[in-house]
């Protein structure tokens, strides 16, 4: 079964997405910001994680700074961010970003964005 980490400060959101990708058939976990979705991903392996980019304690791209390669490598990161300029997309997708999503966003785009990203591997 698939796994993601879905990691935002905003509680709401977290609720949305999982019941949205739990009716697909996927396995969510949840982290409610930076520090706790390193916590999560280093006791747990992952297939793809749903990252906000503003966040409290750490950011999104704080947290991408602070994984083991290793990890990096074997997990699909899609960000999401209200962030949508065209310097903040490359920046974070310069950061090792697969897949980057602006908020607000549908629910269905981002379980088509899964889909498409976990079918690209």
């Amino acid at each position: 079964m698939v796994k993601i980490l879905v990691v935002d400060d905003e509680e709401i959101l977290r609720m949305l997405i999982r019941d949205t990708l739990e009716d697909m058939g996927y396995e969510i976990d949840e982290a409610e910001d930076g520090q706790d979705a390193l916590q999560k991903l280093a006791r747990e392996s992952y297939d793809v994680m749903l990252l906000d980019y503003m966040m409290p304690n750490l950011t999104g791209i704080e947290v991408i700074e602070r994984l083991p390669q290793q990890i990096k490598e074997q997990l699909t990161i899609i960000m999401l961010t209200a962030k949508s300029q065209e310097s903040d997309k490359q920046r974070v997708l310069d950061k090792g970003v697969d897949y980057f999503m602006s908020k607000p966003f549908s629910p269905m785009k981002l379980a088509e964005l899964v889909e498409e990203a976990l079918h690209a591997e």
